[in-house]
This record gives structure tokens, C-alpha cells and sequence, in this order.
């Protein structure tokens, strides 16, 4: 029985290891594995019993007290690793550490995340096999990285056609985005896609964009080059509702209409239009105007009324000949500080524009701000009938030029629930009861912001020109700001800098000679002389 009592603890620990593995590998049989496991702790327990006398001796020797020190040690670290692991399972930290961040979400999107009100459930159908999955799928941990109200899932429509019946999914690589009884649903793997996606069944409602018409104006259905077809997709794409708006037969403007667009009109606006954009503007309404060079549009002095000169000249800037474009076609790379214009990087053409400039006298409350400006090499010609273009001192202005100018002022405006009301009072009181009542009513004004945008030009968010570098960025940039949307957005793709070496001839020669020839005999020189030294020794 000796040996039993000298081998009982490791027959013990094999009998736990034993259970353990068939738990592990055959979880069928769980029964047989408890039962292994507890003659295994019985065996632990006998072995303590039998040997009690020799493990009191141990307790006092030197070498066990040094060692449970080390075991305590150990325990205790590996108790600090196993919470700390825990901890940063919960709340862990990304940083992404490429010189673009393409691996990060933009800030407009985390910001769209970061304020989600309610949780989205993101059903992403991609089959095992789509190349575009672990883009998809990436994406998305960025998005419920930002936020714990972003839930996805990836499902393969191959294995499970019940949820492909359900969501009605014909295409491989579509994504379902679910808040509430909304739903949107993208078929690519975008950043701007997802976010708008988002934004789209997460907003109460959409906002209708009216385009003037009548003048001249380009059309929003007209998809060749002039035309804004391309505008009126992305606008609807980030979930607002595009209509074209005829002002000369309505003297009232419509109720739904969040902002009004003026598209480079050539013709004249009618009297009755201009007093409908007043009082549109007046009761708290946003206009971006776009008014081109050399057309008859009536517009300069109604805007002159807000602080807002329109110039009677051309922009010529010779940095734009350097970029591929021609001198009439100015580029604005630096932006003034507004909100329209944060984190916004990228250069704007503006194909045959006039300026835009901010006179030295505004209506009271009236806050105007330049919001792009052309470089000091450009000029605002004034003599457009010339054949050949050059900068004359004293007539032309020298750059920078303003091509844009944003504006907002305070108004105030009565309630429509209490006007009504107040109407209805009126109609009912008696006639000598009329102006008590009506003043009793009366509804209370209250305060909205005017907002206004004035660009010198229509062309460069035409089809042709508004995917030029940040074009058709800047013009929904404005829309947001102007509707006060700042959460829509467009993104800029981001792109993968290429990292290359330029070489001259000699550079290639003389790093082929430093790696193939001089390095190798280099080490070969310090070997031999190691080798020679402990010779002699």
C-alpha cells in the first residue's frame, strides 16, 4: 500500500485531467466525466488524510514557504491579468496608425453614431464566399465600436432562405438597416452609404429641397453634362425629397418647403417672385442662390438688400491653368472658418464664376461670412467684351476673390397654431367684440434664424463637374448647414497614399553596390578577422 500512498496525489490529478478532456471532447458524456472528476477530488482528499503527518513536517520547511510565496505571487498576477483582460475586453481602445485613416470611420459618421437616439439593427446578407464581406464586416465593427446601439449580423442567404423570404433579399452583398417600423436597405460597402443609411431610418422625417424653375434654369432631370441630375440623386441618397418649385403663378410659398434652391436662372425673376422670396425669407426661410456671370437674373439688387454685392465681372485665375483646367475656371483650395467648411480638405472648381463680396453696409442682425476665396493669382475682370484676357491696374481687382458668402439673421415669427386661432376668434366675436378678442389671442412671436448662401456661380454642381474633386461635397455641405442637418453628410472616399521611391540612375547603382557588394564583404572582413584574432591566441 505504500506506493499508493506515495502516488495517490498524481493518480488524483490524472483522474481530473480525465474528466476534464471528456468534457471537453465529448460533451455527450458528461455523467462519466463528473463521476471521474469526484473520485479524483476523493483521491486528493484520501492522499491529504494518509499522508497528514508528512505534510504538517512540509509546512514548516524553508523551501515550502518560499515556495507558496512564489505561488501567491503567481496566483495574484495571474489574477491581475485574467481582470485587466476582462476590463479591456469591455472597453477596449482601437487607433489606427495608416497616414489616411482608412481603417477609421470619418468624423461626421461617428459623430452620426455617437448620437443615436434609438438602436439599429444592421442584417447584413453576404454569403461566405463574397469577396466584399470582410470589407462589410470591418466596416461595421468600426460602427459598433462608436456605439453600443449599433447591432449586426452576417447572414448567409444560402443557409438561411427563411430570413432571405423575409426581408424579400435578391442580391448578394444587400445590407438591411431596421430602427423601429423603418427600414432602408444599401447594396455596396461604403462608409458614406452605411452612415446615410443610418441617418435615414433614424430621421422623423425627410426635408423637401426645392428647385426654382422657370428662368432658365438647368433641370434636376436633365442628366446630360449642364444639367443637376447628379445633385438630386445625392441629395436624396442622405434622405431629402427633391421637387422642382414654379414661383410666378403662386404668391404664397409652399409650407413643406425646407429650403429653396436658386439654379443660375438667365431670365429675370418676376416682381411678385422676388416679394415671395422676401417673405419667405422674412418668416425664417433658407435660399442658396447660384448666379452665374453675364445673365439678367434681377438678382443683384434683391440681394443687395442683405449686405450681399454681386459684381459684374469675370474671375480669371492662372492657378487653375497649372491643376489642368483653364484660366476661367477658378479653384479654391483654402477656406474661411465656418461650420460649412470644417474638416473640409478638398479643392472646389468653379467653372466661369463672378464674385460674390460682402458690402460695407448690411441689415440690422445680419451676420455674413465669406466662405471661399480664390488664390492672390487671380483677378476679377471687369471688361468682358475683351478678346484677350490680361490683369489691368486700376481696373480689374486683384485676388483673393470671394465666390461665396454665407449669411443667417434672427426673425421673428408668429406662431401658426395661435395665428390660426387667433383668425377663427376674430371670425366668431361679435362686431363689437372684434378687437378685444383678436388682441386677446394674438399669438406670440417667436425667434427663427434666416439662413442664406450666395455662390458665383451654378456650373460646378452640374453632371459634368460635380464629382471634380470636392464639388459636389461643398454644395451638400451647404444644404446641411442651410436646413440645419449637419448629421447628413458626404464623405470623401478615403484612398490609399502610394508609397514609392524615385530613384535616379546613380541612386539605383550605388544602393545595389551598398547591399549586394560592400554589406556581404563587410561581414565577411569582420569574420575573418574574429577568426584570426582567436587563432593566435
Amino acid at each position: 500500500m505504500n506506493w499508493l500512498k506515495n502516488y495517490l496525489n498524481y493518480i488524483s490529478l490524472g483522474l481530473l485531467a480525465l474528466a476534464i478532456v471528456i468534457l471537453s471532447v465529448w460533451p455527450q458524456y458528461r455523467t462519466v466525466a463528473w463521476i471521474v472528476g469526484a473520485v479524483g477530488i476523493v483521491a486528493i482528499v484520501v492522499y491529504m488524510i494518509v499522508n497528514l503527518s508528512e505534510l504538517k513536517e512540509g509546512l514548516k520547511r524553508r523551501s515550502f514557504i518560499y515556495s507558496s510565496n512564489m505561488l501567491l505571487i503567481i496566483v495574484l498576477v495571474l489574477a491581475i491579468l485574467v481582470v485587466l483582460n476582462f476590463f479591456l475586453a469591455k472597453h477596449h481602445y482601437r487607433v489606427d496608425f495608416t497616414a489616411s485613416k482608412i481603417h477609421s470611420l470619418s468624423e461626421q459618421s461617428v459623430s452620426v453614431v455617437k448620437n443615436l437616439k434609438q438602436e439599429v439593427v444592421i442584417k447584413a446578407f453576404f454569403r461566405d464566399s463574397n469577396v466584399s464581406r470582410q470589407t462589410m464586416e470591418s466596416l461595421l465593427r468600426n460602427y459598433a465600436y462608436h456605439s453600443s446601439r449599433v447591432k449586426y449580423e452576417f447572414i448567409d442567404p444560402d443557409k438561411n432562405p427563411g430570413l432571405v423570404k423575409k426581408y424579400d433579399v435578391t442580391q448578394d452583398g444587400t445590407t438591411v438597416f431596421e430602427c423601429g417600423d423603418k427600414e432602408n436597405r444599401i447594396t455596396t460597402t461604403s462608409e458614406e452609404d452605411v452612415t446615410n443609411a443610418i441617418i435615414k431610418v433614424t430621421r422623423a422625417s425627410k426635408k423637401v429641397i426645392c428647385f426654382l424653375e422657370g428662368h432658365g434654369e438647368n433641370s434636376i432631370d436633365d442628366t446630360g453634362d449642364v444639367g443637376f441630375s447628379t445633385a438630386k440623386t445625392e441629395l436624396e441618397k442622405i434622405g431629402y425629397e427633391v421637387k422642382k418649385l414654379s414661383l410666378a403663378l403662386s404668391d404664397n410659398f409652399p409650407k413643406d418647403c425646407a429650403l429653396l434652391i436658386v439654379p443660375g436662372p438667365r431670365k429675370g425673376l418676376l416682381p411678385n417672385e422676388l416679394e415671395t422670396l422676401k417673405n419667405f425669407l422674412k418668416s425664417g426661410g433658407r435660399v442658396l442662390f447660384m448666379v452665374d456671370p453675364e445673365t439678367s437674373s434681377g438678382l443683384e439688387t434683391f440681394l443687395a438688400d442683405y449686405g450681399i454685392k454681386l459684381e459684374n465681372d469675370l474671375v480669371v485665375d492662372t492657378v487653375s491653368r497649372l491643376l489642368g483646367g483653364d484660366y476661367f475656371m477658378p479653384v479654391v483650395t483654402e477656406y474661411e472658418s465656418h461650420d460649412i467648411t470644417k474638416n473640409f480638405r478638398y479643392a472646389t472648381f468653379f467653372p466661369l464664376a463672378r464674385s460674390v463680396e460682402i458690402s460695407e453696409t448690411k441689415p440690422e442682425g445680419m451676420t455674413l461670412s465669406n466662405l471661399a476665396r480664390t488664390s492672390a493669382n487671380s483677378w476679377a475682370e471687369k471688361q468682358l467684351d475683351k478678346t484677350e484676357v490680361t490683369f489691368d491696374q486700376g481696373k480689374d481687382r486683384q485676388g483673393p476673390i470671394t465666390l461665396a458668402v454665407v449669411g443667417s439673421q434672427k426673425v421673428e415669427v408668429k406662431e401658426e397654431e395661435k395665428e390660426k386661432k387667433a383668425d377663427e376668434n376674430k371670425e366668431k366675436a361679435e362686431p363689437g367684440e372684434e378687437k378685444a378678442e383678436t388682441k386677446k389671442d394674438e399669438a406670440p412671436a417667436t425667434s427663427r434664424e434666416a439662413r442664406l448662401a450666395v455662390f458665383g456661380d451654378s456650373d460646378f454642381i452640374a453632371n459634368k463637374y460635380y464629382n471634380l474633386s470636392g464639388n459636389g461635397n461643398f454644395f451638400l455641405n451647404t444644404v446641411n448647414w442651410l436646413t440645419e442637418e449637419a448629421d447628413l453628410i458626404s464623405i470623401q472616399p478615403r484612398t490609399r497614399a502610394p508609397r514609392s521611391i524615385s530613384l535616379t540612375p546613380s541612386q539605383g547603382r550605388f544602393l545595389m553596390f551598398l547591399s549586394i557588394i560592400l554589406l556581404p564583404v563587410a561581414v565577411l572582413a569582420a569574420g575573418l578577422t574574429i577568426w584570426a584574432r582567436r587563432r593566435s591566441l
